[in-house]
């Protein structure tokens, strides 16, 4: 990338001065990108794409003034022949706009000391909330709030992946970005099956909030790679800050619903119900509220869905899920949200948030991935954030009522690679470690443990000690807590292990946890052992995974 940056600055001078102002210069647009050149922590520059006297694109970016870190690419396709005029505000060194129809950043991508090697993350800049995620045209669609500028939060623009397994992503291109509405902030999508809206049978139609105007838009695709805005918003501003639209389709009223976060007076947080006959005009129907300030029950980031209870398919209840994963469970008729069971929490992990699930999916399962707020924002990395791994919800009935569950999906077996099988054996504090002779980097574990008179039972990651505490019954990973009751006087947990951190699940997935935390994967060692007492590992097996890119 040097060679290459180095011949494009020795290029012709468009603009040089002594004092920052406005730089405009006129292009003819010829190849598939505008590259972008980007110096992390440098000072950032407005960076305008005028084309007939429209602004059709705006951002903010950390623009090099020398040697880059990395190169942003703008797909400017769309105005293939025709002229541009492009602007940046403040600048003051030499620079030359430069066109490419490839990426030339240096490689290898996706092999970075700090990315995930089995959860999504952007080829190159900043991510956070999924977004759109549907299954469309024999693919699930990913879309993510995504800077495509920088590494650090801004731009907001739907970034678009595509995979047959959820596991194995494929970027295909940004798919929603800012314009007249604002910048593109989160929300969901679902297939128009019966064509209600007009935009054609089994339309891909996307909702999103655009952070201008605070009203909700809607875009659409035919083949869920062009995409559509409609130029209005379908819903106008309710109350201060509003977003998130999440919407599904309602059976028994053959109507859409929408359910939107609404912060209303006093800063009380609320989700607002909303219905439609045809996606494009919509009636608000019923409030549900939740907790004031600091309290973020229901807080951001809508998700609802209907699940049978497990092992009674006749038994169904609507689950409402806000961003920080606390839920209530109730009934819904169309209308109005009326909770049973409230602020029930849906993981004990940390960092974990705005997750978002599946619609149309094929199986009629209820997937979810959530947003993995990594530390990753380092060194020369030049992306930034993740997403969890998939997993399955279901709704089972506990001794304490009504719960949700969360296990990895199933397709997360095919990325098994080798398999350890260790025998059971009694584990005594000083003894021999069970684990001594396997080393692998990306880690499935799952094992049963009794604890027995055991005071503390320790998994050793690369370093990263998983605790039990005996006697609290609770787990311990990086700081975190949780409480994991033995079952039977037994632990099951399963863990996935990936550079980026550890989730963990026990309890047939009552107990979630996702712990955030760059693990030292050079030394791919693990250790098991007991405190205090002896304790008895009853079954344990050790899957070193494929990484997913």
């Amino acid at each position: 990338m040097k060679i290459f940056w180095t011949a494009l600055l020795c290029l012709s001078t468009l603009f040089q001065t002594a004092h920052a102002q406005e730089f405009s210069t006129v292009f003819k647009a010829s190849q598939k990108y505008l590259v972008l050149p980007v110096k992390n922590g440098a000072a950032k520059h407005n960076v305008e794409l005028w084309i007939d006297g429209e602004k059709e694109r705006y951002l903010n970016i950390e623009l090099a003034e020398g040697e880059p870190d990395w190169l942003a690419y703008l797909d400017i396709s769309a105005w293939k022949g025709q002229d541009i005029e492009f602007r940046v505000d403040k600048w003051k060194a030499n620079f030359t706009v430069q066109q490419s129809d490839e990426d030339k950043n240096a490689l290898p991508l996706y092999k970075e000391k700090l990315r995930g090697q089995f959860h999504f993350s952007p080829k190159r800049g900043w991510t956070n909330d999924p977004n759109g995620m549907v299954y469309f045209n024999g693919e699930y669609h990913l879309f993510f709030q995504h800077n495509p500028y920088g590494r650090e939060w801004g731009n907001m623009t739907w970034g678009h992946a595509v995979s047959k397994d959820m596991l194995h992503w494929k970027e295909v291109g940004d798919a929603l970005h800012p314009d007249k509405f604002g910048t593109m902030f989160s929300g969901s999508a679902i297939v128009d099956s019966f064509n209600t809206s007009g935009l054609g049978k089994g339309a891909m139609v996307m909702f999103f909030t655009g952070a201008g105007s605070w009203g909700q838009g809607l875009a659409w695709s035919n083949d869920g790679r062009t995409f559509k805005k409609l130029d209005r918003t379908v819903v106008h501003r309710i109350n201060k800050d509003n977003r998130d639209p999440k919407v599904i389709w309602h059976e028994p009223t053959k109507k859409w619903v929408m359910v939107l976060y609404v912060e209303r007076e006093k800063e009380q947080h609320s989700m607002q119900f909303l219905t439609s006959p045809d996606l494009k005009n919509w009636t608000k129907s019923s409030v549900i509220l939740g907790g004031i300030g600091n309290d973020r029950y229901l807080f951001e980031c809508p998700e609802f869905f209907e699940l049978p209870v497990e092992g009674n398919p006749a038994e169904k209840k609507w689950i409402l899920i806000a961003a920080n994963s606390e839920y209530a469970i109730g009934t819904f008729d169309g209308i109005t949200f009326k909770p049973e069971i409230e602020r029930l929490n849906g993981q004990h992990g940390r960092d974990f948030y705005a997750s978002q699930t599946f619609n149309n999916e094929p199986k009629s399962r209820r997937i979810e991935i959530g947003w993995w707020r990594t530390h990753t924002n380092k060194g020369d990395m030049n992306f930034n954030q993740a997403m969890s791994i998939p997993l399955e919800l279901k709704l089972v009935r506990t001794a304490q009522g009504l719960r949700l569950t969360r296990t990895p999906v199933k397709e997360l077996e095919n990325i098994r690679e080798k398999t350890f099988t260790v025998k059971p054996t009694r584990l005594k504090e000083g003894g021999a470690n069970p684990l001594s002779d396997i080393h692998a980097e990306l880690l499935e574990i799952r094992t049963t443990i009794e604890p027995g008179k055991a005071k503390e039972i320790t998994l050793d990651i690369h370093g990263l000690p998983v605790v039990y505490d005996v006697s609290k019954q609770q787990l311990q990973i990086d700081g975190v807590n949780a409480s994991a009751p033995l079952v039977n006087g037994k632990l099951d947990l399963i863990l996935y292990v990936d550079r980026i951190g550890v989730e963990l699940f026990t309890a047939d997935g009552l107990l979630f946890m996702p712990v955030n935390v760059n693990i030292d994967t050079s030394k791919q060692s693990l250790s098991l052992s007991a405190k205090g007492d002896d304790a008895q590992l009853k079954k344990m097996t050790v899957y070193e995974l494929k990484s997913t890119w």
